[in-house]
C-alpha cells in the first residue's frame, strides 16, 4: 500500500501561476493593490472571468488598456490549451484534451441532455488510487491539478453552452446554460482536498465572486478516503458525495479498489453515514460493473443489505456498465447480467438504476485520450 497517499493536500510539483481564481475575494483585492491598482479592479476582472467567461484583455473595455494588460498577465496566466476534442450522440457529448503549462495532459467532457448540460471534470492528472480496471489508474498519478485549472474546465465549458457551439441530443445548436458538475474525471478529488473544495466553492459562489452554478448540482466522487469523507461533510456544503464502491464485500473491493485495504467497506459507509447525517444530502453508490467479477446475483444482494445497514434509505446505486479499456482483460458485464442486477438491488430495498452511458466511441473512460496522446 505504500503507492497510496498518506497525506491529503501534499505538495504538488509543476503547479501554475497564481491565477484569479485560486485567490479569495479578499485575496484578489490585495493582489491588484499589489500590482499598483486600486482595489475595484478585483471586481471588475472577476467580472469578465466569472461572468463574461473570457481572458482575453481586449474584451475588457472598462478597464484602461495599459492596467488590463498588467492585470490579465498577473492574475489570468494561460491554464489549459485545448490539444484536441471529439465530439458524438450527434455533437451533444464533447470530449476535450488539454494541456497545462507543464505538459501535463488532462480531460473533461461536456455531455448535453434536453433539460440540463453536465461537465464531467479532473481534479488530478493521472489518479495514484491503481484500480486495475481504471485507464486514469494504471497510468499512475501525475500531479494535482491547482483549483484554477479545475475552475478553468468549467468555465471553459460554461462558454461552450452559452455560445451555442454544443448541440443538444436533436442536433440542433442553440445556447445553454452549464447546469451540472460532477468530479467524476481523472484522479481522485479528495486526494487533492484543498484545492477541490476550494475549486467548489469558486464554482459555486454567485457572480462575479464565482461561476454561480448551485451547490445542489455539484457532485464530489470518491473511492472511499474515510477520513476525508468526514472533513467533507464538516465543510457543511450542500454537494452531493458519490463513493465508488464497486464490490459489496472487502474482500472483493481490495482487489477491485486498493484502498480499501486501508480504509475497508464498513468504516467508509460509516463516513458516508456521517456525511449525509451532516448534510441531509442522498448518497450515490458508484457501482462499474465488470463481466464476471462483481455481477453475481449474490453480490447484488450482499450490495443492497449493506447499504440499508449503513445508509437506510438515502442512498442511490447508478450501476455503470464498464467502459473497457483497449487490450484490457475486464470487460462490461451482459445485458441480462446488469438487468438482474439492478432487478435484485431494487427488490433489496435500495433504489438502483443505469446510468446512461455516453462517448464510448470517442475513449471516454477517464484517461483512455491522455493515454493515446501520451503514446
Amino acid at each position: 500500500m505504500s503507492s497510496l497517499p498518506l497525506v491529503f493536500d501534499a505538495p504538488s510539483r509543476g503547479m501554475p501561476p497564481r491565477h484569479l481564481a485560486d485567490l479569495s475575494v479578499p485575496e484578489r483585492a490585495e493582489a491588484v493593490v499589489e500590482l499598483g491598482e486600486k482595489p475595484f479592479r478585483a471586481k471588475q476582472l472577476s467580472h469578465h472571468y466569472f461572468s463574461r467567461l473570457t481572458v482575453d484583455p481586449a474584451d475588457m473595455t472598462d478597464i484602461p488598456a495599459g492596467s488590463r494588460e498588467k492585470l490579465a498577465g498577473a492574475l489570468l496566466p494561460p491554464l489549459l490549451t485545448e490539444v484536441r476534442a471529439l465530439s458524438c450522440d450527434s455533437g451533444a457529448t464533447r470530449k476535450t484534451l488539454w494541456r497545462a503549462h507543464d505538459g501535463t495532459m488532462l480531460e473533461s467532457v461536456l455531455m448535453r441532455y434536453p433539460d440540463r448540460a453536465t461537465l464531467c471534470l479532473s481534479s488530478q492528472a493521472g489518479c495514484g488510487m491503481a484500480c486495475p480496471f481504471c485507464a486514469t489508474g494504471q497510468a499512475g498519478l501525475d500531479r494535482n491539478m491547482s483549483t484554477a485549472e479545475i475552475v478553468d474546465q468549467v468555465r471553459s465549458a460554461a462558454a461552450v453552452m452559452r455560445d451555442g457551439a454544443l448541440p443538444g441530443p436533436e442536433g440542433t445548436p442553440r445556447p445553454g446554460r452549464l447546469s451540472n458538475i460532477v468530479f467524476m474525471g481523472m484522479g481522485e478529488p479528495l486526494a487533492n482536498y484543498r484545492r477541490v473544495v476550494d475549486a467548489v466553492r469558486r464554482i459555486t459562489e454567485p457572480a462575479p465572486q464565482g461561476l454561480g452554478i448551485s451547490q445542489r448540482s455539484v457532485t464530489v466522487s470518491t473511492v472511499g478516503l474515510a477520513p476525508a469523507i468526514r472533513r467533507l461533510a464538516g465543510e457543511r456544503m450542500q454537494v452531493r458525495l458519490a463513493l465508488s464502491l464497486h464490490a459489496p464485500d472487502d474482500e472483493l473491493r481490495n482487489e477491485l479498489v486498493p484502498v480499501n485495504n486501508r480504509w475497508p467497506l464498513a468504516e467508509v459507509l460509516d463516513a458516508a453515514r456521517y456525511y449525509l447525517e451532516c448534510t441531509g444530502r442522498r448518497v450515490s453508490i458508484e457501482y462499474a460493473l465488470i463481466r464476471d467479477m462483481n455481477d453475481q446475483p449474490w453480490r447484488a444482494d450482499l450490495l443492497a443489505a449493506t447499504l440499508r445497514e449503513h445508509l437506510g434509505h438515502l442512498v442511490h446505486v447508478n450501476v455503470i456498465p464498464l467502459n473497457p479499456t483497449p487490450g484490457s482483460k475486464w470487460d462490461a458485464s451482459p445485458k441480462p447480467a446488469q438487468r438482474e442486477f439492478v432487478r435484485r438491488v431494487n427488490e433489496g430495498g435500495v433504489t438502483c438504476t443505469v446510468r446512461d452511458t455516453r462517448g464510448q466511441e470517442i475513449a471516454a473512460a477517464c484517461g483512455q485520450l491522455a493515454g493515446e496522446q501520451s503514446g
